[in-house]
């Protein structure tokens, strides 16, 4: 466990920019910073982020919270293992003991199979460069590519020996559990034996951004008869093949730099091409591209170089991959590598300097590119021409840019030599079919990105789907208050208008005190005596927990309500704290106008925190109307029993109780004011 101190120091450290940005291509807009959210299919950024507050916020799928919150989701992790990540990246020391065998067994599954790859990492890495076979072989076989040691350190690179299950006894005696290493790949067993997956290869740990190793690839040095040259791990609970990009991990500082990302497609083009100083490489290793992977990358930018060895077949079956490019967005350039190269070789061959200008002069648009290669396929075959002039339509069709694809229509209208007006009517065509699809999604897969209904004590539209009553969001109105104006007084006053009060009210002492009292009486004092008055508290018991606590810790000093709970231990208390503290309101041109563009909200006229004398007291008084509708409705189904079952004497009684509740009820709707609801 943790203690709070500690839970303090880790959320006032990890500044959430600091921490988003690690993951995410986050851009200036006014006071807050805003990117391509990565917990859906963001195609237009609606992924905020509020320094001032310290948490963030997607207004399309509504993930959010603090940097605590955005680790958990991110790295499906638990909230301690979140604090724990946010410790080790800010260098915070925790004293834990360590575990014991009975907790190690108590973790959950997946965290299991994080650690047990770790200690595979470990293990392959350890054999390298110690073990006799693994210096002879491994190492040897590295050094012959021409991987300096620095690369083979950096990149973790390690070696698995040939023998039958060295690696699974060695885990094994290490207390590691024979379903873990069936479940994560490294261990294949069948009905009387278990060997290593990948014994006699070189290894390559898969990486998450955050630098988790998730799998392994690995290459086999002797040739084999029915042995693939790579072997990679199988798919689990923590490694989905089509949501990882070899490389990431050490590309995505390099890429948002950039601002462009190369895409390659083996391990070794990768390690190649950051020992000659490019950096900002990515591999789908081998595999075709998927919508995980592009979402991977467009996080950090949406200009992609794809390099291609000379090889026509592969790169035939790449463009299919690519188009996903096109749909999301994304600006693709393709290279060719000089016949009998790849990018492997090729960077080995090249520094920094010398890549990066052969990319300048050979880079080809990815649509011109894919035209010409067809073209020169095609020849003078008039069905091969049709049949290229669809497969070309069908890619400008799925780029979401009006205007791009315009441009593209106009190119490949003098590339293939075809009347541009026919190839606009087959894009529009295509493209309706296109936006066709997309509207027969789900709604949350075409759910709006501009801006969600905004969270407020009116709409608690994030309050949970089950076990809602009635008046919860009553009671979570008042918490809005709580958390994040608590400790404010209530009856707020200009500085100028406060001094002038205490020199008026010096003519009369005993008015002034009474005066005084009240100036000073803050939200969570006034909501404690406004419902303790009347009998009243609130009754969820999140909302109950929240509230006591405040009122516990109102007079400690220092006691500032959104940061205490936004740090709480209770998930469900930090996460709560962090979706009642997102920002109602965005800043009108006209105030941005008026006071410049780094106003605040809470400075302008429209503050809530000016207004909290009227606000307060009103979602109190909406609790307590609430909660007498509720009570009369019972009451009048109590009083429809009373009737069927004959007695009248109690069925008036209750007809009476109704009566003085209606009363009351309507007392509390002059207080609130009368409202006119339209129906149309």
């Amino acid at each position: 466990m943790i203690d709070q101190l500690t839970i303090d120091r880790i959320i006032d450290t990890a500044h959430i920019e600091d921490v988003v940005s690690q993951f995410v291509n986050l851009k200036k807009k006014g006071v807050n910073l805003v990117g391509l959210c990565p917990f859906h299919s963001d195609k237009t950024p609606s992924f905020y982020v509020s320094p001032a507050k310290n948490i963030c916020k997607c207004f399309a799928c509504g993930e959010g919270g603090s940097a605590v919150h955005f680790i958990m989701k991110h790295e499906q992790l638990s909230y301690f293992d979140a604090l724990r990540w946010l410790a080790k990246k800010y260098n915070i020391e925790i004293q834990e003991r360590e575990l014991t065998d009975e907790q190690k067994e108590a973790q959950n599954e997946r965290e299991s199979l994080f650690i047990l790859n770790d200690f595979a990492r470990n293990y392959f890495v350890t054999t390298l460069h110690e073990h006799i076979e693994g210096k002879s072989v491994g190492l040897s076989y590295f050094r012959e590519r021409g991987f300096r040691e620095d690369i083979v350190k950096k990149f973790q690179l390690g070696y698995s020996l040939e023998q039958r299950d060295a690696f699974t006894q060695e885990a094994l005696r290490n207390g590691y559990k024979k379903e873990y290493l069936v479940k994560t790949g490294l261990t294949i067993e069948g009905e009387n034996y278990q060997v290593d997956r990948f014994r006699g290869r070189v290894m390559f740990p898969v990486h998450t951004l955050s630098g988790k190793v998730v799998a392994f690839g690995g290459r086999i040095l002797k040739k084999a008869e029915n042995t693939g040259k790579y072997v990679n791990s199988p798919e689990s609970e923590i490694y989905h093949k089509s949501d990882q990009l070899y490389g990431l991990y050490f590309a995505k500082q390099a890429i948002t730099r950039a601002d462009r990302c190369f895409l390659v497609e083996g391990y070794t083009d990768v390690i190649s091409m950051h020992q000659a100083g490019i950096e900002n490489v990515v591999s789908s290793s081998g595999t075709a591209l998927t919508h995980g992977q592009i979402r991977l990358i467009h996080r950090f930018t949406t200009n992609i170089t794809v390099i291609y060895d000379g090889d026509a077949a592969g790169i035939k079956a790449a463009l299919r991959g690519i188009d996903l490019l096109l749909e999301q967005g994304l600006n693709i350039k393709v290279v060719l590598l000089p016949d009998g190269e790849d990018p492997d070789s090729f960077a080995r061959k090249q520094n920094a300097e010398s890549f990066n200008t052969y990319i300048k002069e050979h880079e080809v648009d990815f649509i011109r590119f894919k035209t010409q290669l067809l073209l020169n396929e095609a020849g003078n075959d008039p069905i091969k021409r049709a049949a290229l002039i669809s497969d070309i339509v069908n890619s400008i069709s799925i780029i979401p840019d009006s205007i791009i694809r315009s441009v593209y229509t106009r190119d490949c209208s003098l590339l293939l030599g075809v009347d541009e007006r026919v190839l606009v009517q087959e894009t529009n065509k295509r493209r309706l079919s296109v936006l066709e699809k997309e509207s027969q999604k789900s709604p949350v897969q075409v759910q709006n990105t501009v801006q969600a209904q905004a969270v407020s004590p009116a709409n608690p539209d994030f309050l949970p789907k089950n076990n809602v009553t009635a008046l919860d969001k009553y009671e979570l109105a008042i918490l809005y208050y709580v958390v994040r104006y608590g400790t404010a007084r209530l009856f707020y006053q200009e500085p100028e208008k406060e001094e002038n009060s205490k020199v008026q009210n010096s003519e009369n002492a005993a008015e002034a005190q009474e005066q005084e009292e009240q100036d000073e009486t803050t939200v969570v004092e006034y909501v404690k005596f406004d419902l303790e008055r009347d009998g009243l508290w609130l009754n969820n018991p999140l909302y109950k927990q929240i509230l006591d606590e405040a009122i516990e810790h109102h007079y400690d000093e220092g006691f500032n309500p959104g940061r205490y709970f936004l740090a709480h231990p209770q998930q469900e208390i930090s996460l709560l704290t962090a979706r009642l503290l997102e920002d109602k309101y965005e800043i009108s041109k006209v105030h941005i106008k008026q006071f410049g563009e780094n106003i605040k909200f809470e400075d302008t006229p429209l503050s809530e925190s000016k207004h909290l004398a009227t606000a307060v007291p009103r979602v109190l008084t909406e609790l307590k109307n609430a909660l007498i509708t509720e009570r009369i409705k019972t009451i009048k189904k109590d009083m429809t029993q009373m009737q069927k079952e004959g007695d009248f004497d109690a069925a008036i009684a209750l007809m009476q109780q109704i009566k003085q509740l209606e009363d009351i009820k309507k007392a509390l709707a002059k207080a609130l004011g009368e409202r006119i609801i339209l129906k149309w």
